[in-house]
Parts: C-alpha cells; structure tokens; sequence
C-alpha cells in the first residue's frame, strides 16, 4: 500500500482558525483540508442545519416539474413513479411516491426489471404506462439518456418528469422538465445529490404549495441518508445535512420497513458506516436476486409486522447474492490466472452464465486482489453485460467513452459504469479497453494508496480530541474519516494475530511514555512479525469507538503498519 501524506495547510491559517475556533492546530489543520476555513464555514460543518439547504426552485425546470404535477393532480391524471432497481433507485421511488400518495391517491410505482429489462427508463415500462391510462411519468436516477424512449412515450400523450444525477450526453430528451444539476445550463449550487436526493428536492417543492415546512419531510430522510451512503456520493453540503438528519430519524424513528432490518441488532446506534454494510446491501439485494420492486414494498409498508415478512424475504435474498458473488469472485480469479492476465492494465473476464445481480460486486472483489480497472461481464439476452469498476483517480466513463466505438450503450459515474455490447465485439472491446486504459492511467494509480490527514503523538488524543473529531461525521467521500499516522509506535507485549485463519491483528500500543491504547488491524494478521519484541513501527489509523458489553472504550483501526 502507498502512503501518502495530505499536503499541510499554511501554519498562518491553522493558527488563525485554531484561535477563532479553540480547537488544536490538528482538528485546524483537518478542517482546512475540507476547504473549511472560516468560524462561519466550521459553524456549518459542525452543526448541520435543514435550514442550510438550497431552494428547490434553483434547479433548473423545477418550475416546470411542480407546474406539470400540480395540473396532474388538478385534472385526477394517473401518475407513475419510476426509477432503477439498485438503492438510489428504489428509495427515491419509494419517497416521491410516499409523499404523493399521502395527498393524491392516483399513483403507482415501477421499477424495470433488471434481466428483462435492463437498467433505465424502459420501452416495457412506457407500455405499461400507456396500457395502464397512466399520462404522466416521473423518471428517478435514471432518464437523462433515455432520448427515444421519451419520445415514444410522447407518441402515445405521456409525459415525462426527469429526475438524474448523471451526466447528460450532447443531447438532452424532449422531457417536460429535467432536474439535473450536473446539467450545463443548471446553476443550482450544489450538482452532487443522489437520485433520491433530486426526488426530495421535489417534494420539498411541493410541500411549499402546501403549507409545508422542512420539518414535514423530515420523516423521509430515512431514505435520503441511505441512498447517500449507498451512492458513495460526496459527503459534502447538501449531501451532508441530508445524511446528518438521516441517521437522526434512522436511529430515533425510522420507517417500519428500515425498522424490521434493524431492530434486532445489539448496536443501539447506527451509523453511515451501519447503513452502507447493513441496510443498503439488503435494499439492493432485491433488485440483484428478484427484483426491485420487494425493496418499494418494504420501504413503503408503514405496517411493522408485515414489513418484517418482507425484511426476512430480503434477508432470504441477501444471502443468496453472498453465496452467489463468492462463488463467481473465485471463478473470476480463476480465469484471469488460466488466461495469463495477472500483470495486465484491466481485468475482464467473461462467463455466460454469471449472475447479472452480482457482477458489480464480483468486479469490486477483484479488485482487491488486482487494484485495476475492471470489468464483469455476462451473458443478457442476445447481448453481454457488464458492470465497471474503478481504482481511486481513475475515471472508468472516460475510458469507456474511449471505447464506444465497440459498444452498444454505456452509463454511469467515474467509478462505476453499466455497458453491453455484441458478442461479436467483445474481444475487440477487451483489447482496446485495455490499450487505453495502459495509455492513459498514471503508474501510482495502479497501486492502492492509503491517505493520510495528519502526523499526531498519542498525546494528543484526548477526549475533547476524540469528541471533535466524532462531529466531522457523518463522513463519505471528500469528508473521509480522518486518518492519521503515529512514529515509534510499540505493542507492549499482548499483541497477536486473531479470526478464525489468524486474519487480523490484536494489539495493545504505546509511543513513547504515553499510555496504552487498545488498537485492531482488520487483514493485518500477516503483519504480525512486524510487531514483535517491541519493535519500533509506524502506525497509520482512524481513531474509533468500541462498544462492547454497553461499555465504550477508545480503540485505534489500524489501516496499516510498517517498519
């Protein structure tokens, strides 16, 4: 792993922020690299308010979005809700729906189907749609593409209401109105909110036609925090205060159907961390297994007892999609060392009978074997699929965009893409991927970099320390959680390799005559040498809370260590 410290911020700045804000030249220094560098700016950053978000009506054609629905409701018109299968997807549908249906009783909910139909807006779903006297469609985290089939859904009177956060290509479809900051012509001061994020910002629209303050929507940020946190979205701004408030209703009064996947944990407070390995791998695992439309279920049943038959149907599917992305990861590993394909730029493989559910998952698992651009692909239809992933600074759309020559369609972000091709073309398409990806990805990228925020001395964490630092959450891309990195770091004797094939490591660390911290490295039992005898190390780590046994104590994950 590649260590890299963050480059430190002038002295003459820390020193006039850690005055203004009576807090360590470190958390000063932390905040600075956040672009926080005012008592205003740290203000906002350490108490999030509702009353930091940006008027919907910034976002270009949401004048014309509420206007659309507003005379959709007036004239008692069918209104369709639609949005993708994976979580931004579902939990956007699951909202914009949610809060139509509390005062208008004419909408219905559609999520494409993930084999049948693929991913985005469908000619299926617009049949669906017509065949239904439904005349208005709203289109969620998806559609910003979607050029013929919203004109076929004009040939058959059906309008359509965007709402995206992908980026447009040169042309945009003939909609009645497209929200997507990410627009050219859009000047809304924030473009990096998620599908279900762009879906609150309509409601929140809405409820001003109502007499409807914030404080009425609160009740959604259940679904708005875990599509942030599913979406790997930057957890800056907006994204922020929405995650911020999210959890608050997660943890105090969450909807029955994120209730029913939650209640029975020991952990009596949730957070970003909980939602994205917890409840977002079980939202998505009905889209993966079945299909999206178990996750609106559950996320609109405001019955518990039912909501926990449909969790414990999602848990059944859960399950399967882990059996499932373990069993491919290791033929996918198998094929690249039976092709010789090691020491390439990219991995893509190939297997006809892979699940189409798992295959964004396989391609991120192999990438921890072989930190490089990546690619899954399977057999849909008459056509391969696959999915992308990316390593850290590398933009996997640009390289697809490179490449499209050979591809019938492709989308996504710089990190993660969708794309299907010809059979025909797929050898074509794996070489000229590879080429470009070897031309253009800069050496260091291909090698995993571990970044770290600051130097500290154990002397230095203390509990107003550890207490700041717990307010820099919820954290996310662009506001990771702080690492740091401690020199002439020891183990006092008690450390030792644990799990069950001796995967992690144990320790117990001092640096100099500071007192002794509890530390876990999770994947770090092979350091174990390292440590030994009281050798000197270096650590590098975020700072943590362990809880256990309702006592809480500080401990250090250890990212990594060396000599």
């Amino acid at each position: 792993m590649r260590w890299t410290l963050k480059p430190k911020p002038e002295e003459e700045k820390i020193n006039e922020l850690a005055t203004a804000l009576q807090v360590s030249g470190t958390i000063a220094s932390l905040l600075l690299q956040r672009g926080i560098s005012s008592f205003e700016e740290a203000r906002q950053f350490f108490r999030p308010s509702l009353n930091d978000l940006h008027d919907p009506y910034l976002m270009k054609d949401m004048d014309k979005a509420v206007a659309r629905l507003e005379k959709a409701i007036e004239n008692e018109e069918n209104i369709l809700v639609f949005g993708d299968y994976d979580v931004d997807g579902t939990t956007a549908v699951s909202l914009v729906s949610g809060y139509l249906k509390s005062f208008y009783p004419n909408v219905a909910t559609y999520i494409p189907d993930r084999y049948d139909e693929g991913y985005g807006v469908s000619f299926k779903g617009i049949d669906f749609a017509d065949d239904n006297s439904f005349s208005l469609i709203i289109a969620l985290d998806c559609g910003i593409k979607s050029i013929d089939h919203v004109a076929y859904a004009k040939e058959k009177n059906i309008d359509f209401i965007i709402g995206d956060h992908h980026r447009p290509g040169d042309e945009l479809p003939d909609a009645v109105a497209i929200l997507d900051p990410k627009r050219e012509d859009c000047d809304y001061p924030y473009d990096e909110l998620c599908g279900c994020g762009i879906g609150f910002k309509l409601i929140q629209a809405l409820a001003a036609n109502r007499d409807q303050t914030i404080d009425d929507l609160i009740p959604y940020l259940d679904l708005v925090a875990t599509a942030i946190a599913a979406d790997i979205v930057p957890m800056t701004g907006e994204n922020r205060v929405l995650a911020y408030f999210g959890l608050q209703v997660i943890n105090s009064d969450p909807r029955p159907g994120i209730k029913a996947m939650t209640h029975q944990l020991k952990k009596k407070t949730l957070d970003i961390t909980d939602v994205v390995f917890i409840i977002a791998p079980r939202i998505n695992a009905a889209g993966r297994i079945k299909h999206g439309n178990h996750a609106v279920e559950l996320l609109t049943e405001f019955d518990f007892e039912q909501a926990q038959q449909f969790a414990s149907e999602i848990e059944a599917y859960n399950a399967e999609r882990k059996d499932l992305d373990q069993q491919i990861t290791k033929e996918a590993l198998n094929q690249i060392e039976e092709n010789g394909e090691q020491n390439r730029f990219t991995s893509v493989v190939f297997q006809e009978t892979w699940h189409k559910g798992v295959i964004g998952i396989v391609a991120s698992r192999l990438i921890e074997t072989y930190y490089r651009p990546t690619l899954v692909f399977t057999k849909s239809g008459d056509k391969y699929a696959a999915s992308a992933r990316s390593v850290k600074g590398f933009d996997v759309y640009n390289a697809l965009e490179a490449c499209a020559e050979h591809l019938e369609q492709f989308g996504g972000h710089m990190y993660a893409a969708g794309m299907t091709l010809k059979p025909e073309n797929y050898t074509a398409f794996k070489e000229a991927f590879e080429r470009v990806v070897q031309e253009t990805i800069a050496p260091e990228l291909l090698q995993p970099e571990l970044s770290i925020d600051a130097v500290v001395r154990f002397g230095e964490i203390t509990p107003k320390f550890t207490r700041i630092l717990k307010q820099f959450e919820p954290c996310g891309p662009q506001n990771m959680t702080p690492v740091f990195v401690s020199n002439n770091v020891f183990d006092t004797g008690y450390g030792k390799p644990m799990g069950k094939e001796e995967e992690h490591l144990k320790l117990f660390v001092r640096q100099n005559n500071s007192e002794g911290i509890p530390a876990i490295g999770f994947g770090l039992g092979n350091k174990h040498a390292i440590v030994k005898n009281k050798q000197l190390f270096e650590a590098a780590y975020c700072i943590d809370e362990n809880e256990w046994n309702d006592k809480i104590e500080l401990q250090l994950r250890l990212k990594d260590i060396r000599n």
